[in-house]
């Protein structure tokens, strides 16, 4: 049975708080035994990290009440009962509704989240201070059926050298599960759409690059076992699971950030909730100042402009987005030819 409640001690920037885990003993991961007490002491030991990667920006939280095999929800709005230290800002959805979403300063902001059973932290690509414009260039390598991390691996040492090609510098890390999370820091001079273009445009050249290994066709039909550049994450409102955060597998995986000689080397299931502190320890955070020196994707827009003008149009939206200038029709290809 859970216990009725425990007391973590959390560093502050006030000093520290006093936070409250009810039911510490309930099992999130039940096939590794991780209880909620543990993912927020876990919160509590990679803080500072999780804080410099996560922290600052809206955050949706996904949360699972009764462990990763139940139910589970977003929580795109700070719940009631929030702790009045705990920041909000609003921001604008694709819609055009805007919300309060939760901004994580410190990590007893994380550890509030975990005892509102947040398992996973999406943070968005912008800041808090300026929630339309990114200050992160973002790439998700998205392995199909068939692949997994290690064929994506290749496909991500090339990326690198591509960002770098223009200017930008990568950092990586695993997905969590077997993908693998590509961001470049940039200046917040441009709003989502055309940093979405951006992306398209990377991937659009990677394609060309590789056109054996890599697709971004958003039809699944389409793609075969190629890694999949899924440029709809760069889309406002759309995110990936944040650096230290964890993930819902049996394993209890974290999303893990690695030096880039790590890479080829890495098992990505090894990166866990009870492994990362001490990695930490041993190695430091690899993605620490990472925005000391952001680029800007002047050179990417003008690859966009490029393309256009050589007649690559734009890529469909997902499909809660309102229908958006130059989209082509929402039908898969199979389905468009038997209507024809």
């Amino acid at each position: 049975m859970a216990g009725d409640a425990a007391q973590l001690i959390v560093p502050s920037p006030d000093g520290e708080r006093q936070m409250r885990v009810s039911s510490p003993s309930r099992v999130l991961w039940p096939e590794v035994g991780i209880t909620k007490l543990e993912l927020a002491e876990y919160l509590v030991a990679v803080g500072g990290p999780f804080i410099e990667a996560n922290g600052g920006r809206p955050v949706s939280l996904q949360r699972f009440p009764e462990g990763i095999d139940g139910e589970q929800f977003f929580s795109k709005n700070p719940p009631r009962g929030a702790p009045e230290w705990l920041r909000s800002v609003t921001v604008t959805y694709p819609s055009g509704r805007r919300h309060a979403q939760v901004v994580l300063d410190e990590p007893a902001g994380a550890v509030w989240a975990a005892q509102m059973n947040t398992i996973v932290f999406h943070p968005w690509a912008s800041r808090a201070a300026n929630t339309d414009n990114p200050d992160q260039l973002r790439i998700d390598l998205d392995p199909q059926p068939g692949t997994g991390f290690a064929e994506a691996v290749p496909i991500a040492l090339v990326l690198r050298d591509l960002l770098g090609e223009v200017g930008l510098t990568a950092y990586v890390k695993t997905s969590g599960s077997r993908g693998i999370h590509v961001f470049a820091p940039i200046e917040p001079e441009h709003e989502f759409l055309d940093v979405r273009h951006a992306v398209i445009a990377l991937g659009r050249e990677l394609e060309r690059r590789l056109p054996e290994q890599v697709t971004t066709n958003w039809w699944k039909e389409e793609r075969g076992d190629r890694i999949f550049i899924d440029y709809n994450q760069a889309n406002r409102d759309r995110t990936m699971a944040g650096a230290y955060s964890p993930r819902p597998l049996p394993h209890a995986p974290v999303s893990c950030p690695l030096e880039w000689s790590e890479l080829e080397s890495t098992d990505p299931t090894a990166h866990t909730i009870r492994t990362l502190p001490q990695r930490l320890a041993e190695v430091g955070d690899p993605w620490a100042g990472m925005h000391d020196h952001p680029g800007r994707i002047d050179t990417l827009l003008d690859w966009w402009q490029r393309d256009l003008d050589d007649g690559l149009g734009e890529l469909p939206f997902p499909p809660d987005f309102p229908k958006m200038p130059g989209e082509p029709m929402r039908v898969q290809p199979s389905r468009a030819k038997r209507d024809d």
